[in-house]
């Protein structure tokens, strides 16, 4: 898909991996709409795309765990700005503690967000996509889908939900011509981590594999003009996740010591 002038709506917009794609889409002519909570941020956003693109942007406040938020943003987006062309589902956030001690209400509203306020959301605009005949769906799981850690228990099985469905729907939506592409990401550097590990340190501890937003920012736009089934960041990550399926034990020993630092 060539992006210029296509709408893309991405979710968790405001800022980090979601704001640095946001750019990254703008810089190929894409009309962007920057959908987050977070009503304050999302004007510099807006107004940076314009820039890159030269075209109009848009932002739409967005809390993808109300339905109801769901429902009346896409009403707007209708009316605003037409089809979504594009739809990269970045909304989520984890919490990284003891399952045994973990509030159980964070819980439901990590699974809304992350999981039940994605789905409603990428149905809506896939029925439109369908119709169509065209159209392509990035769903942002984690490399937690895939190889689960210590103290990520609520968040790991948020991203393998996320995964099971972006790999279903990816067969579902093949007879339409809707691309879905999974992006599989490790730790990025973004505020993602003040709220999942207060402590501070854990990005520190990680090193080499953490990854950088902008440059992965932009490897998820290739995949539009270039559809792939999967990413897969950092390359390290991803070697292990295949060994945490093909030699359990062994995935056990790198989840449980190499790559916890939690």
């Amino acid at each position: 898909m060539n992006l210029e002038n296509k709408v893309v709506m991405v979710t968790g917009g405001s800022a980090g991996l979601g704001e640095q794609i946001c750019y990254e889409a703008a810089k190929k002519g894409a009309i962007v709409i920057t959908c987050a909570r977070r009503i304050q941020l999302l004007g510099k956003v807006k107004e940076q795309c314009m820039v890159l693109s030269g075209k109009e942007a848009f932002a739409f406040q967005l809390d993808v765990s109300s339905p109801e938020s769901v429902l009346s943003v896409l009403e707007k987006v209708q009316a605003e700005v037409g089809t979504i062309d594009v739809l990269v589902n970045n909304a989520g956030f984890g919490i990284f503690e003891d399952f045994l001690t973990f509030d159980l209400e964070k819980a439901r509203n990590m699974f809304e967000v992350n999981v039940l306020g994605m789905m409603t959301l990428t149905q809506q605009v896939a029925v439109q996509m369908a119709e169509n005949k065209q159209g392509h769906i990035i769903n942002i799981a984690s490399m937690a889908g895939k190889m689960a850690t210590a103290k990520s228990t609520i968040y790991s099985a948020t991203k393998f939900a996320v995964l099971g469905f972006s790999n279903a729907l990816r067969l579902e939506m093949r007879p339409f011509n809707v691309s879905v592409t999974t992006v599989n990401p490790g730790p990025i550097r973004t505020e993602f981590f003040d709220k999942a590990d207060p402590s501070g340190d854990y990005l520190d501890k990680l090193g080499f594999i953490v990854l950088e937003p902008q440059k992965l920012a932009k490897a998820i736009i290739r995949s539009v003009e270039k559809p792939k089934r999967e990413i897969n960041q950092p390359v390290a990550l991803e070697i292990a996740a295949r060994f945490y399926t093909l030699f359990p034990h062994v995935g056990d020993y790198l989840a449980g010591g190499i790559f916890n630092k939690k």
